[in-house]
């Protein structure tokens, strides 16, 4: 069993790629739902197992020369 655990939303920050065609591309995972897993715990740590639900959201910013014309 999992039990849900509420949370707020302090800081979702992007992670910044710039490939070598130009392009930059901006990625960060927004979290959705959080479950703790009852009784599971991580056997070096000794921390609690969670298992979240996060959706991606990405970013792009492409050269001019990439975009479609038109």
């Amino acid at each position: 069993m999992a039990e849900t655990v509420e949370f707020e939303a302090e800081r979702e920050n992007w992670n910044v790629y710039v490939l070598h065609d130009g392009t930059t591309l901006k990625l960060k995972a927004v979290l959705a739902e959080v479950f703790r897993v009852d009784g599971v715990y991580d056997p070096n740590s000794g921390q609690p197992m969670y298992v979240v639900n996060a959706n991606p959201v990405l970013s792009v910013d492409a050269p001019d020369s990439l975009k479609k014309k038109g």
